[in-house]
């Protein structure tokens, strides 16, 4: 049965490139994850406060070499678009950031994204959000982003907020943590929003 609506973004789009790098004003670059970086992501989920809103932890290298390679493949299937969030000089992984549950025909996904105790602090998620929803509004053709939020994580919901995602409400009940049922909240950014105060900001300083 033929659809009556058309795709928002054609399918093949993303795979018929290489995953592309984006910079993150000076502070950092997203770039596509290498199996050199299971180390790195190892470290990183021996955070708790990681584990604790990520609900997972990497027992070995080869454990986190097989995320990687999820990760990885999301691209070619146009499933779903993960990066490491990293230094640009060092190459020193910062955090990951994810568009996932990609829908290509309605032009959507759903960010995830943590990043390393070092490396909180100074707005980099905020920053990384950013950068990646303008690449994806305005490069890709995506309409609507979405991120949710344990309502016992303020830290997350500025971060959403700064980035110019608004709180559209809560799921009541909807995530499961290692001390119970979570409640989260849910923000949305769409490509006709206003550009957010951070985007705002990084297109002065050009």
């Amino acid at each position: 049965m033929p659809k009556l609506t058309t795709p928002a973004i054609a399918a093949g789009y993303l795979r018929g490139m290489d995953q592309p790098s984006i910079h993150v004003g000076t502070s950092a670059i997203l770039r596509p994850w290498t199996r050199d970086d299971a180390p790195a992501v190892m470290e990183a989920f021996r955070d708790p406060s990681i584990q604790r809103w990520h609900i997972r932890r990497a027992d070995s290298i080869d454990e986190a070499r097989g995320w990687l390679t999820q990760w990885r493949d999301g691209w070619a299937s146009e499933s779903e678009c993960h990066w490491a969030i990293a230094a640009p000089e060092t190459n020193e992984l910062l955090g990951r950031i994810a568009a996932k549950g990609v829908n290509l025909w309605d032009g959507t996904a759903e960010l995830a994204y943590w990043v390393t105790p070092a490396a909180r602090g100074r707005g980099l998620c905020t920053q990384a959000v950013t950068a990646l929803s303008e690449w994806a509004f305005r490069e890709v053709g995506f309409h609507r982003l979405e991120l949710e939020h344990s309502i016992h994580n303020p830290r997350s919901c500025r971060v959403a907020t700064k980035a110019g995602f608004s709180e559209e409400g809560v799921r009541r009940s909807s995530a499961r943590h290692a001390d119970g049922w979570h409640d989260m909240h849910v923000h949305a950014r769409l490509r006709s929003d206003q550009p957010s105060a951070t985007t705002r900001a990084a297109r002065a300083s050009v």
